[in-house]
């Protein structure tokens, strides 16, 4: 009776999924379904702020703009650079975009699958139709583990676990529906958040794993994510050196326990290549190339030039409405445009600053040349929380709208 029920909540929350949008063009793949042919209630609270084939200037705003040849881009290069590294796989991290619609690109341009930070992110994408994903996040109670159990019905899902309770009750949840869960050990490689220490405790969680039904020991999660804003390429190198030699503690652990471990996944988009040539890690997890934003563009390369490798696509498009006296006000504000990682550059408008002028606003001051009507293209400080606060990903080409995306699994992830 239980797995009727789950088959028929995803069953369920799929249409839901397919009714959230009037039109979904995603030209790589060559797929598009019309509202006429989906019937039932929205997932999602507004309609799009245009339609497929509006001038870039009938936009409402503010909007969360991609610039598609500059997109693609980033999915070219990323591609290429990883042929350098031929034994290591990429896994791009969808909490940057929350779009199945953008991840079933990344598998195209060679991904082996995704990994998301948030059960609903790994619904969204689940029911996006990506059939790889790593929630690369402990995830607790029995409701979550129940719908995480769900999702292997139609994918291949792993998850990251750094308690032995937590294991038992991720065995318990995939007994109760049958099914068989992949579960991967988080390592504290020097971020200080979830993970065990890089010694006996990861053994230990393997050989629990190992004593349960329904759960795979798969490998090993070792991620530190403030080394991907370190500026200085040789310090981030050097911060990287650290991870990678606590990695090798974890996996001489285990290999001392008679543990195999052929699983390594971690890495970001500020610091895949040095994972990637390690010779350690057999997986990296880039997410925000792409995209970019502010905080990234500011990194060094070993030159001591602003990094270049990607480039920035990703845009809210705001619209001045107010110009009283020398400032200009935008329609963008702190429910637009994230400013956890400063605030968001104004692209080609040289000089001019913006600052925050509470929820719904932003402020430019001086005003400089801008005036009533005008469309300013912020670039965020941090694109990943900016896209947490869109439904819809605007995807322009050639000054039109190509496609709209929905942006799934948004909010805080219950």
């Amino acid at each position: 009776m239980l797995q009727r029920v789950i088959k028929i909540y995803y069953s369920v929350q799929f249409s839901r999924y397919l009714q959230s949008f009037s039109v979904y063009n995603l030209k790589n793949i060559g797929f598009a379904i019309p509202l006429s042919q989906v019937k039932g209630n929205r997932m999602f609270s507004s309609k799009p702020p245009c339609r497929i084939g509006d001038a870039i200037t009938d936009v409402e705003t503010p909007a969360l703009i991609v610039c598609l040849e500059k997109l693609e881009d980033n999915l070219n290069t990323m591609t290429a650079a990883m042929k350098a590294y031929p034994n290591v796989k990429f896994r791009p991290h969808a909490k940057t975009h929350k779009s199945a619609m953008l991840g079933q690109l990344q598998i195209k341009s060679g991904a082996v699958g995704l990994c998301c930070q948030k059960l609903t992110e790994a619904e969204a994408l689940v029911q996006g139709g990506i059939e790889d994903v790593l929630l690369s996040n402990q995830v607790i109670t029995s409701k979550k583990l129940l719908r995480l159990a769900g999702l292997t019905r139609s994918a291949h899902v792993a998850v990251c676990v750094d308690d032995e309770k937590n294991i038992e009750d991720i065995s318990k949840a995939a007994k109760e529906l049958d099914v068989t869960l992949d579960i991967v050990i988080e390592v504290n490689v020097g971020g200080d958040r979830c993970g065990v220490e890089p010694g006996e405790d990861v053994p230990r969680l393997a050989k629990k794993i190992e004593s349960l039904p329904n759960v795979m020991f798969k490998g090993i999660h070792c991620y530190n994510g403030r080394n991907q804003h370190i500026r200085s390429e040789a310090d981030r190198k050097a911060a990287v050196d650290l991870v990678i030699e606590k990695t090798k503690l974890a996996l001489v652990a285990l290999k001392h326990s008679g543990i195999e471990c052929s699983y390594v996944t971690g890495g970001g988009t500020g610091t895949f290549h040095y994972e990637a040539a390690s010779g350690i890690f057999t997986e990296v997890q880039p997410g925000s190339y792409v995209f970019m934003d502010v905080d990234y563009g500011k990194n060094l390369d070993s030159g001591d030039q602003y990094v270049s490798e990607f480039k920035q696509s990703l845009f809210v498009l705001s619209t001045v409405q107010s110009v009283p006296g020398n400032r200009a006000v935008l329609d963008a504000g702190l429910k637009a445009v994230s400013l956890d990682s400063g605030v968001p550059t104004l692209r080609g408008a040289g000089d001019l600053t913006y600052h925050s002028g509470g929820d719904e606003h932003g402020v430019i001051v001086p005003a400089g040349e801008l005036k009533l009507g005008d469309q300013v293209w912020l670039i965020p400080g941090h694109c990943d929380p900016t896209v947490n606060m869109h439904e819809w990903i605007i995807g322009m080409r050639n000054g039109k709208v190509e496609s709209i995306w929905p942006v799934g699994g948004r909010g805080p992830g219950i």
